[in-house]
Formats: structure tokens, C-alpha cells, sequence
């Protein structure tokens, strides 16, 4: 038996939030949450379960995994599982951020050189994150997902103009630009992180397993790509240089019609 005591919803950007506080006699542990008619749908839903003595759960609902058992006490490890997943969720159902790396394996040519843009966009947005995360920083999250695609915009634009030879400080320097970038995504990662919540508990360990999670994700899509590439420069021996071209310029102006959208929502 359960009782709701007090609920409340709303939309947000393209998401719909519901907050529901629930007495439960006997409590919610060991029994299932469900969200009726989500197995036929293309909806996920985010479920985050929060008890009376700080303990956090959550987790990532689909339509082929419908319902969430909840923990009596969820363990260290339980807590890292979930918030790893998540992260990997985050970063590879965040296209904008994998159009920004897209752009990044565009620019730079050189492995040394590729490993040194990858390693100052994470420790930069592993920096913003937290502090967005844990409150540090109140930053509205529309104008932070409308620069975000100004900062696709650039890097695409960089990307085509080094093709001509007329980039200098992107082509001599380009892990300068993914630095100030990666600042600039750590602030949409940890918006999405704060809407998730924190375990009061567990801090760090959720901080940081979620941001191993991003990184995971990350460059597993970096290695994909780049595997991608090899496959096909082995099938095709012919070079196609407009391929990277018209790559660009399909980055750059998905980036242009995302910026329209997040700065009509503000406005």
C-alpha cells in the first residue's frame, strides 16, 4: 500500500519532468517501479529514487526495460554501476556533443597531437561539470545548449578553412580551442547531472564515476570512427577529399539550425 502525499510536473526543453513524493508503509525495497504503456513507445525515461535517509537510485527505463527494482540499500558499487551507465548514456545520446568531437577528428590529423585535444577537453569539462554538478556555478542550462552549438559551428568552420590553409592558431594549437570548448560542454554535462541528482552519500564516487562514463563513452565513439575510417581507406583506395568537406559543412549547419531552435526557446 502507498499513499501520495504531494506531486508535481512540467515540461522542460524537450523533456517532461514529473516529481512525486510517496509515503510507502513497509517502504518501496524490493519491489518494482513501472511506467505503464512505456514497452509500446520510443520514449526512455530517466527514474531516480530518492529515501528519506539520502540513499539514491537511479536509472534509464525503456521500452524493452520497463521497470526498475528498487534497492533495500543500494552498495558503493551499485552506486558507480549506475552513474558510469548513465554517463555512457549521456554522452552517446547527446548528439551534439559527438557532432563537437566529430568536428574535433576533423581538425586534427596528427595522433600526437589528437591525443593532446582528446585530454584537454576531458580535464576541461571534467572540471565545469563538477562545479555545475554540485552547484557551484548557477548557470541557466538554455544559453550554455546555445553556445554549445556555436562552439560546433567554430570548430566545423576551423576544420574547412585549415583544408584551405588560412587557419593558424586552430592548426598550430588546436587543444587550446577544445580547452575553452570543453569548459564550455563540462557546464551541459553537469546541468544534465544535476537534474539527475547526486547521492547525498556518495558524492564523489557518482561524480566521478559518471564522468568516467562520459570519457568511456566518448572515446568509444573517437575509436569507432577512427576504425571506421581505416576500414574504409582499405576499401576505397581512391581518396575522397570533398568526403571530409561535405562532412563539414553538414556538421556546421546542423549546428547552425540547433542554435535557431535554443535561441528561439529563449527568447
Amino acid at each position: 500500500m502507498h499513499e501520495r502525499s504531494s506531486s508535481a510536473h512540467g515540461a522542460r526543453r524537450s523533456a517532461f519532468l514529473e516529481y512525486l513524493s510517496i509515503a510507502c508503509y513497509g517502504g518501496l525495497a524490493g519491489h518494482q517501479i513501472s511506467i505503464d504503456g512505456l514497452s509500446g513507445t520510443f520514449t526512455d525515461v530517466i527514474v531516480r529514487v530518492e529515501t528519506t535517509n539520502g540513499a539514491v537510485q537511479a536509472a534509464r527505463l525503456t521500452p524493452d526495460q520497463p521497470t526498475l527494482t528498487v534497492a533495500a540499500a543500494p552498495t558503493w558499487l551499485d552506486t558507480a554501476r549506475t552513474y558510469f551507465l548513465l554517463g555512457v548514456e549521456h554522452i552517446l545520446l547527446g548528439i551534439d556533443h559527438l557532432l563537437f568531437v566529430l568536428a574535433l577528428l576533423l581538425l586534427v590529423r596528427n595522433r600526437w597531437m589528437l591525443v593532446k585535444v582528446i585530454t584537454a577537453f576531458t580535464v576541461a569539462h571534467s572540471i565545469t561539470l563538477a562545479v555545475a554538478a554540485l552547484g557551484w556555478a548557477q548557470i541557466p542550462q538554455a544559453p550554455v545548449e546555445a553556445v554549445i552549438a556555436l562552439s560546433i559551428m567554430f570548430v566545423a568552420a576551423e576544420a574547412l578553412r585549415q583544408k584551405r590553409d588560412e587557419s593558424d592558431l586552430t592548426r598550430n594549437a588546436p587543444w587550446i580551442i577544445a580547452f575553452a570548448f570543453g569548459l564550455l560542454h563540462g557546464l551541459g554535462f553537469g546541468g544534465a547531472l544535476k537534474e539527475i541528482g547526486l547521492p547525498q552519500s556518495d558524492v564523489p564516487l557518482a561524480l566521478l564515476t559518471f564522468n568516467l562514463g562520459v570519457e568511456a563513452g566518448q572515446l568509444g565513439f573517437v575509436f569507432a570512427v577512427l576504425g571506421l575510417k581505416a576500414i574504409v581507406d582499405r576499401l576505397i583506395e581512391l581518396k575522397l577529399p570533398w568526403a571530409r568537406t561535405a562532412t563539414g559543412y553538414g556538421i556546421g549547419s546542423l549546428a547552425a539550425v540547433w542554435f535557431v531552435q535554443r535561441l528561439a526557446i529563449m527568447l
